[in-house]
C-alpha cells in the first residue's frame, strides 16, 4: 500500500482562490486544482492507494468548522482513499475538548503550522497540545523548518522543537519536510528523539510557476545522497512518504522514493508500511 502522509485539499466553493493566493505568494507551481476530487485523480494517475490531507487553522476560531469537514471527509474514507487529520491552534482555550472529540470521531491525527499560527514551537500553548494529543493517543503533524511562503517566519527551528520534545509529554510527531525546510543542516539536536519525518517538498528541485523566483541553487533542495543520509539518521522506520500535493506532482514524488539506493525493503516501508503501522490500518 502507497500511502501520501502529507497532502493538501480546499472545499471546492474556494479551492480556485486559495490555490491561486498560495501560488502568488511561494511562486510555486500546483500540480492539482486543490479539490478533493483533483487529489483523487491524481491519486489515479499516481497509483497512491491512500492521502492523508492535513488541513491548517490560521485562527483559533476556525477550528471547529475545520474538523467537522475533516471528520466528513473521514468517515467517507473507505470508498475514496482519502482521510482527514483534524487541526488545532495555540490560542485556543484549551485543545483537550477538541482532541477527545476528534479522537472519539476517529481522527488520527492533528497538524500544526507555527508559521501560519505565528507562534514559536516552544510556547506553552503548543506544549499543552502536544500533552493533550499525547494524552489521546492522536499524531501531530507539524510543519518544521522555513516556509516557502513566509520565508523570514522562523517558528519551527529544529531547536525549537528539541526544546519542545524536552518539556512536553510522550507524543508522536511528525515533522514534515524531512525534519526542517531549509534547515536539514541544523537537524543534529533530533535523531535520538523518536520523532517521525515525512519526505514532503523536500527531495529534488523546485518547480516554479514563472520564472520570478527560485532560480540556480534556490530551486534545489536535497540530493539523493544527503536525503539518504537523513534517513539513515533517524532510521528508515520513521520516516513517511509525504508530497505537500498540490505543491508537488504525487507520481513524480513517489518515483524519487523509489530511484534512492535503498534497499527494497526500506522503500516501501517508508512509501506506506511505516503509514500503515502508525496509522493503525
Amino acid at each position: 500500500m502507497i500511502i501520501d502522509l502529507h497532502t493538501h485539499t480546499f472545499p471546492d466553493a474556494i479551492a480556485s482562490d486559495a490555490v491561486r493566493s498560495l501560488r502568488a505568494a511561494s511562486h510555486t507551481r500546483a500540480f492539482s486544482d486543490g479539490t478533493l476530487g483533483g487529489l483523487k485523480r491524481s491519486m489515479a494517475d499516481a497509483g497512491i492507494d491512500m492521502s492523508v490531507i492535513l488541513p491548517v487553522a490560521t485562527k483559533a476560531r476556525q477550528v471547529p468548522h475545520i474538523n467537522d469537514a475533516a471528520i466528513r471527509i473521514s468517515e467517507m474514507s473507505g470508498s475514496t482513499g482519502l482521510i482527514s487529520f483534524g487541526c488545532a491552534h495555540p490560542d485556543q482555550d484549551d485543545p483537550l475538548p477538541e482532541l477527545k472529540r476528534l479522537r472519539a470521531a476517529g481522527i488520527r491525527g492533528v497538524k500544526l503550522h507555527p508559521p501560519y499560527q505565528g507562534v514559536r514551537f516552544d510556547d506553552p500553548r503548543y506544549l499543552r497540545i502536544l500533552d493533550a494529543a499525547g494524552q489521546e493517543g492522536l499524531i501531530v503533524t507539524i510543519h518544521a523548518g522555513l516556509d516557502i511562503g513566509l520565508p523570514e517566519a522562523r517558528y519551527a527551528m529544529p531547536e525549537m522543537i528539541r526544546a519542545a520534545l524536552d518539556h512536553t509529554g510522550p507524543a508522536t510527531l511528525v515533522l514534515a519536510h524531512m525534519g526542517g525546510w531549509r534547515c536539514w543542516d541544523d537537524l543534529d539536536c533530533l535523531p535520538g528523539t523518536g520523532v517521525y519525518l515525512d519526505t514532503s517538498f523536500s527531495l529534488g528541485t523546485l518547480v516554479p510557476v514563472d520564472n520570478t523566483y527560485h532560480t540556480g541553487e534556490n530551486r534545489k533542495l536535497l540530493d539523493p545522497e544527503r536525503f539518504t543520509a537523513l534517513c539513515r539518521a533517524f532510521g528508515t522506520d520513521h520516516i513517511l512518504f509525504g508530497t505537500d500535493s498540490p505543491w508537488a506532482d504525487q507520481g513524480s514524488a513517489k518515483r524519487d522514493i523509489e530511484d534512492l539506493p535503498l534497499s527494497a525493503k526500506e522503500k516501501a516501508s517508508i512509501l506506506g508500511g511505516n503509514a500503515a503501522r502508525l496509522l493503525g490500518l
